[in-house]
Parts: structure tokens; C-alpha cells; sequence
């Protein structure tokens, strides 16, 4: 996976093992991992550590106590995953309680929950509150069906898409890969947007730096903000 990453063009790649009921995250077991991979796979891609962690009571707990554990690359970014079925009912006072102790939160594939493709402007609230958004590239190019796609499109469309990123778990059904997303985003929106979503808002996060200004979506080609109203009649 490293060699295919690392051929299609990635200069860095960030481990993010789950943190939820079903797998125990242990750093030190998980940073050893890392080390022992990047020997065997030379210097390219940079490998990082980071954390697809859930919103459990113990997780919040844990992470409260020693949070550069769970971050990306130790910075204050962390990686939250949703429940694919459902939104928890106090869900803005758990991302309000964490970005206090100083976190800032990605919420990761929210294109392929159920519920968020039915309440969209859920999104744009936590949005509104200082989360950043990273969709999956495959969601954007078809690999999860046309439905997720389309979300995917109109996330893009609505200036709500931070980050893309590869969420590979093998070479074959979900590969490390990213250019034909890249060349998709390109197309549709420009060389910088594309610049932006791939290489320097993810520069930024694994440096610990504020992410660089972001464009006015009104003035990005193909497409600019539209209201929910127009977004779910659009579906």
C-alpha cells in the first residue's frame, strides 16, 4: 500500500487506526508500527500517526487526559468518525467540549452517513463552528455508488470539503490512491482548489498550522454556494 501511495504520487501518508469498541488504540504499540513500517519502506512516503477516533464517553475521557496520543502527527488536529446510522442528540456539546480543550476536529466521511445525506445543513452547522470536513476520494469518484458521489459533489459545491483523502484499507477494493481525485477536483473547480484540498490544508494540519485562507466559493469555477433549500431538491 505504501509502494502504490508513494508511486501515485503521495509525499505523505497518515496512519489512522480506529479507536472505538471494536479496536483498542494503543500509541506506543501503534507509533513502534509506524517506525518499523517506514524502515521497510525507505524514506518515501513520510509515514505520520494519527487516530480515526470515536465519540465514546471512555474515548473523550482517555483523549482528555494525554490528547496528542490521538492527534494527527501530535498537533491539535484530531480525526472524528460518525456512526454510519446515526447522529448522537448531543453531538454540538461533545465537539464544543473538545474544541475547548484546544482541539481542532475533522470530521471524517460524513458523504457516506445516511443521516447527514438527508440533513445536509447539519454539516454546515458544525461547519459554522469551527470543524473542518475531510470527504474520501473514492466517495467523489463513484467507488461507494452514484448517491454518495453526488452528496460528495454537492459538499465540494458548497465550499464544505477541507481535506480529501484516500481512507485505504488494501490494494485493491479501497487502494491508497488520490491523483484521479485530484484530476476530478481539478477539472471541476480549478488547479488551486485542487492545490488547496490536496496538498496544503493537509500541509498544514500535519505541521499544526492554521490552515491557509480559504477561497470565496462564490468566485470558484463550476460552482458556488447554494442554499440547502436548492441542495435537496437538487438530490
Amino acid at each position: 500500500m505504501c509502494r502504490m501511495a508513494a508511486q501515485d504520487g503521495t509525499t505523505h501518508l497518515v496512519a489512522t487506526p480506529h479507536s472505538n469498541y471494536s479496536y483498542a488504540f494503543d500509541p506506543d504499540l501503534n507509533r513502534q508500527l509506524v517506525a518499523e513500517l517506514q524502515e521497510k519502506v525507505g524514506p518515501e512516503p513520510k509515514l505520520l500517526l494519527g487516530c480515526d477516533f470515536h465519540l465514546s464517553y471512555d474515548n473523550i475521557q482517555i483523549c482528555s487526559q494525554n490528547s496528542k496520543n490521538f492527534t494527527i502527527n501530535e498537533t491539535s488536529y484530531l480525526l472524528v468518525e460518525l456512526p454510519d446510522q446515526f447522529i448522537p442528540a448531543n453531538l454540538d456539546q461533545v465537539y464544543y467540549d473538545i474544541q475547548v480543550a484546544g482541539l481542532k476536529l475533522i470530521i471524517t466521511h460524513p458523504e457516506r452517513n445516511l443521516l447527514l445525506q438527508r440533513k445536509p445543513e447539519l454539516i454546515e452547522q458544525w461547519i459554522s463552528m469551527g470543524c473542518l470536513v475531510q470527504v474520501t476520494a473514492q466517495s467523489y469518484t463513484g467507488g461507494f455508488g452514484n448517491k454518495v458521489r453526488r452528496f460528495s459533489e454537492k459538499l465540494l459545491d458548497a465550499g464544505m470539503v477541507h481535506f480529501f483523502a484516500s481512507d485505504a484499507h488494501d490494494v485493491r477494493r479501497r487502494p491508497p490512491l488520490l491523483s484521479r481525485c485530484y484530476r476530478k477536483v481539478a477539472q471541476a473547480k480549478g488547479q488551486e482548489i485542487a492545490e488547496l484540498l490536496f496538498q496544503k490544508n493537509p500541509e498544514a494540519v500535519i505541521n499544526g498550522l492554521p490552515l491557509p485562507p480559504q477561497p470565496d466559493w462564490n468566485e470558484v469555477q463550476g460552482g458556488g454556494k447554494r442554499s440547502w433549500f436548492s441542495f435537496l431538491l437538487g438530490r
